[in-house]
């Protein structure tokens, strides 16, 4: 079954542009919840340009759905997961000045540091997902990880979309698949939207955040 979670940092940017708390990220998350969202989702960063680490903190104990934090694996992120415990982190290869994600993680070059962080991340009942390529060989590499899931990367599918969608998809059925055979859940996205999210949980069902 699909499952939606919605990443608020766009209101958080948008709120950060104008000062004070208006748009209020803790009332966004609250309101994606009673629209029927599953989860909700946050990627703060050690800029803080969108979502700030107090917001973190001040979301999780007002929403009843699912909470994924998404970040780059570093001191003072892990610090702020190990305090405020959600119900996932999705770890991503970001550096830190990163404008967005654009890339899925090299899981064969990380696999000791993933496993390590991975460990930790679950010893606190915590599930982990990487956020990974559609290169199979590399999927089968994360696996190796202990990961419980990945998140495909769908900026080439959203990119190539309109163009040919049906050409833009298949790199995802072939990798859902092998995520399937190696036991992992499955999460997806980046850049889908009500345009293109439709027909890609139409043709190949996703657990996602």
């Amino acid at each position: 079954m699909t499952r939606l979670s919605v990443n608020i940092n766009k209101i958080a940017t948008l709120r950060n542009s104008r000062g004070g708390n208006k748009p209020n990220v803790q009332e966004a998350s609250r309101n994606c919840e009673r629209f029927g969202a599953q989860g909700i989702t946050v990627h703060p960063r050690p800029d803080e340009r969108h979502i700030r680490y107090q917001d973190v903190r001040a979301i999780r104990p007002t929403i009843t759905t699912e909470f994924n934090i998404e970040g780059y694996p570093a001191g003072s992120f892990l610090e702020l997961v190990r305090e405020v415990k959600p119900d996932q982190v999705t770890l991503v290869p970001d550096p830190p000045g990163a404008l967005t994600s654009s890339q899925g993680w090299d899981a064969a070059k990380n696999k000791t540091f993933l496993k390590e962080v991975i460990a930790e991340l679950q010893q606190l009942g915590i599930r982990t997902s990487l956020f990974v390529e559609t290169d199979l060989e590399n999927i089968g590499h994360a696996a190796e990880t202990g990961t419980d899931r990945v998140e495909l990367y769908t900026e080439p599918y959203a990119r190539h979309y309109s163009q040919n969608r049906e050409k833009a998809i298949e790199p995802f059925i072939r990798a859902a698949e092998k995520v399937q055979q190696t036991g992992m859940g499955l999460n997806a996205g980046h850049d889908l939207n009500l345009d293109n999210l439709s027909f890609f949980c139409w043709k190949y069902p996703l657990a996602m955040p």
